[in-house]
């Protein structure tokens, strides 16, 4: 039984990833649980919550179902129900609100939710460490698959870059995107800087009010939610995608820059660095200065440019949305 009811019409990054694994468990002959009147909406957590501990455990004993797999860290307690979860990062934990509803969550339930798993996907190393850190998770327990990009959308374009660098993930607090303003601004460079995600009324407003205290108004653009269909193109044209993260589980935009030639500066800590290897330029994402540094490097330097962008498709042809499904198929069939 596949329970997919987190699926949001504008999916980010665990949206993909479970968009993606869902052709390849269909071998499996599962039970597949996606949104609908049933299920709560996705961004209703505390209402996904108590439907995931109440009316879920009814529906896998009604279907008869021997194990539940479900994409994000979340499964019915004390139900008698066997599962698996996949956990993509801390996050909560690390950078969210002491008294947040997802800090509590990840502080108090998940715990509860670990220990009962059957088994924990984890989408890197550096999450199956963090579970093992934050948690005692035994590490039999732990299956590290990574995520992967499509590369027949995510590909090389022959047209020139435009004048931009770019941008693309939601505006939380961990993503550091005060800190790419703020290196942004430093550049001696006519160009503009693209941000691309969804606008979040808890960061976005203080975002752009930085954008205009620091006289970049109109070189700052606001894309908000680019479509799937978008999105190639986007990192075709950047000059180098700046993903200035102070933490990642994984870095997808890293990885489907990289699949298109672009680019990529980005911090050399945890996930990002696990994603990019040595084909990405790494920065400190406490330091403006030196993610300014790097953006005018890649901007001046076209031997850096050809040497980043070579690296960088060498490295995404390592991962495929192919390998991660039919990994993640075969690990839910022994468990079956």
């Amino acid at each position: 039984m596949l329970n997919f009811s987190c699926l949001r019409s504008q999916p980010t990054g665990l949206g993909v990833y479970a968009q993606q694994i869902l052709p390849y468990l269909q071998d499996l002959h599962p039970w597949v649980l996606t949104p609908g009147e049933s299920t709560p909406p996705a961004h209703a957590h505390l209402r996904r919550l108590l439907w995931t501990q109440t009316t879920l455990p009814r529906i896998y004993r009604r279907v008869g179902a021997s194990l539940l797999f479900s994409p994000v860290p979340e499964a019915p307690i004390g139900a008698g129900c066997r599962f698996v979860v996949t956990v993509h990062d801390l996050i909560p934990l690390r950078f969210g609100p002491p008294t947040g509803k997802l800090a509590a969550y990840f502080r108090y339930f998940l715990p509860l939710v670990l220990h009962g798993a059957i088994a924990i996907l984890c989408n890197s190393q550096t999450t199956a460490t963090e579970l093992q850190h934050h948690f005692a998770v035994p590490t039999a327990k732990l299956k590290v698959i990574p995520l992967a990009c499509d590369r027949q959308r995510f590909q090389p374009s022959p047209l020139p870059p435009a004048p931009y660098f770019l941008y693309v993930g939601r505006a939380d607090r961990h993503k550091n995107l005060a800190g790419l303003l703020q290196a942004f601004a430093q550049l001696p460079w006519a160009g503009e800087l693209w941000v691309a995600g969804p606008y979040d009324s808890r960061y976005t407003p203080v975002l752009q009010q930085l954008t205009q205290h620091l006289g970049l108004t109109q070189r700052v653009r606001w894309l908000q939610y680019v479509t799937a269909e978008a999105l190639p193109g986007l990192y075709q044209r950047a000059i180098a995608l700046v993903m200035p993260s102070f933490w990642e589980g994984f870095g997808l935009p890293a990885l489907e820059a990289m699949a298109c030639g672009t680019p990529v500066i980005c911090a050399g800590v945890a996930g990002l660095a696990e994603t990019t290897g040595k084909a990405a330029l790494h920065i400190d994402p406490h330091c403006p200065a030196a993610i300014a540094a790097a953006m005018n490097s890649v901007l001046n330097d076209a031997g850096l440019r050809d040497r980043l962008r070579q690296a960088g498709l060498e490295r995404a042809a390592q991962f495929s949305w192919e390998q991660t499904g039919r990994t993640t198929a075969q690990t839910l069939a022994r468990l079956l």
